[in-house]
């Protein structure tokens, strides 16, 4: 289907969406949304301590803080490094047209219709809008997100960056770097939305010279000024939908020609991914056995997603596209101010571009989190699950998963592991092996955020259940007072 894209420009209808705002009022009253706070507070040398710190405010972090506020914890603060409207990728790196999934997925509801995409579709544009729509516009989409972010009135703090979690006596210790400077912050708990990238970083092969960076290389998921590449030559390393969008970007913005150089001879024709979806992956993946989940795991590796349609006919349509399947990249080398690229193949030779782009992935692999350093070396990965599988199920490339338990949170690989590392919840690219894709793919975001905020809630009862049940005990409200059954209270009880 080629199907030609928009920009969703049409300004929401101001008179819309307070009609819906105020149903979401009436919905969470008629809810009892968001209820009492329930978690005795917590200080430690007379500052006090944080139930929950969510870093990322993307819609993994909504999700997450959302839920949290919504079980009655609502002495949370939510992180973002990024400033408003500029939360995840979605109008910075992403650079697709539209979202790849349907636009009837619901969003970070938290199961409340009102707050739904479609609701505030409907609302902003109207219903015929919404029936045109085809798919999600990126832009929309993260207007959507702001406004959900709004309307829960989350407890956000933009520009603030955590650069180092350490261990703090059984609470955790961030550091976060923000425009007035550097601040600290204690927290019971901590939940990092963090994204793709921010369960290892962006993945650089070896083959690629280090010293093309910046001048004459970027990864694909970063800032590029595609202005300054205006009539000139693009070499693009992947095959994968961001190899696509970035040749078509390119082309788009004024590059005269762009040459993508991509190992596999086929493209991948069908989406396993998206056949992975559904109650059943989202709610019981984590209850497969390790082995079942590792086949599973290596399984959806080899057969990668291919490139949805509507990218592939955007690039086609560019005159100055070529694409080179069965055409390995060997080496990647500075040449003067040009990029040398050594392929493979069955034409082995060398080409000459004036700038590369490498769209090959994200790396995962705790030790490669900065935040993390105090706890990296001490995180269960799943080579130490898998380390004696045999040769034809060993993949590298994810081998460096972290474990993570029914809550998303780190486990320890040794003794020395500092006990609060347990405290520490993954609910980005990472979860991706011990949960599935419930934390890094629109369709599963509130089964991650809730199931992050209902692992939060059982350790914050259990840690406080003294102090929980002490009130219980001075719990004293007659219910039987002005009839004839009342009994004074004559003692205390012990409970």
């Amino acid at each position: 289907m080629n199907q030609t894209m928009r920009i969703e420009t049409r300004a929401p209808d101001p008179a819309g969406l307070a009609a819906l705002e105020a149903q979401v009022a009436r919905d969470l009253e008629m809810l009892n949304l968001p209820p009492r706070n329930w978690v005795p507070p917590l200080f430690r040398d007379r500052t006090a301590a944080l139930d929950a710190v969510v870093v990322g405010a993307g819609m993994n972090g909504i999700a997450a803080a959302g839920a949290l506020i919504f079980r009655g914890m609502p002495n949370i603060a939510v992180l973002e490094a990024a400033g408003p409207g500029q939360e995840g990728p979605w109008c910075t790196t992403a650079r697709m047209d539209t979202l790849r999934s349907p636009k009837t997925l619901p969003g970070p509801c938290f199961g409340i219709p009102s707050l739904t995409f479609r609701a505030w579709y409907v609302a902003s544009f109207g219903v015929e809008a919404w029936e045109g729509l085809y798919k999600i516009f990126n832009r929309t989409w993260q207007d959507y997100l702001g406004w959900v972010q709004r309307v829960l009135k989350l407890p956000l703090s933009h520009f603030s960056r955590v650069t180092r979690i350490a261990p703090a006596d059984g609470l955790l210790r961030l550091t976060v770097e923000q425009p007035e400077g550097e601040r600290h912050l204690l927290a019971r708990h901590v939940v990092l939305a963090t994204g793709r990238a921010g369960a290892g970083g962006l993945d650089l092969p070896d083959f690629v010279d280090r010293a093309l960076f910046p001048d004459l290389a970027a990864l694909a998921p970063q800032p590029i000024d595609f202005e300054a590449l205006r009539g000139r030559s693009v070499g693009i390393i992947g095959g994968g939908a961001s190899a696509w969008d970035n040749a078509a970007t390119a082309l788009e913005r004024g590059a005269a020609r762009v040459d993508l150089y991509v190992r596999r001879a086929v493209l991948p024709q069908v989406n396993k991914g998206r056949g992975s979806t559904g109650p059943h992956y989202h709610n019981a993946y984590d209850a497969l056995s390790d082995e079942e989940r590792w086949k599973l795991a290596v399984y959806l590796h080899d057969e990668q997603a291919p490139v949805p349609h509507e990218t592939v006919h955007r690039a086609l349509r560019q005159p100055g596209f070529h694409v080179h399947l069965a055409t390995p990249t060997r080496a990647a080398r500075r040449d003067g101010n040009q990029v040398a690229i050594d392929l493979g193949g069955g034409n082995p030779r060398e080409e000459r571009r004036d700038f590369l782009i490498v769209a090959t992935g994200f790396s995962v692999d705790p030790l490669h989190v900065p935040e993390l350093g105090d706890f990296a070396p001490h995180v269960r990965r799943w080579i130490d699950v898998i380390g004696d599988a045999p040769p034809e199920l060993r993949r590298r490339e994810i081998e460096t998963f972290p474990v993570l338990g029914p809550g998303f949170e780190l486990q320890p690989r040794d003794a020395a592991a500092p006990p609060e590392l347990e405290k520490i919840h993954l609910v980005n690219y990472g979860a991706h092996l011990s949960h599935g894709g419930i934390a890094s793919d629109i369709p599963g975001v509130m089964v991650a955020g809730e199931r992050v905020a209902d692992a939060v809630l059982r350790a914050l009862f259990v840690a406080e259940f003294p102090a929980i049940r002490q009130a219980l005990v001075e719990y004293d409200e007659p219910e039987l007072l002005g009839t004839p059954f009342h009994v004074p209270k004559t003692g205390a009880s012990d409970g």
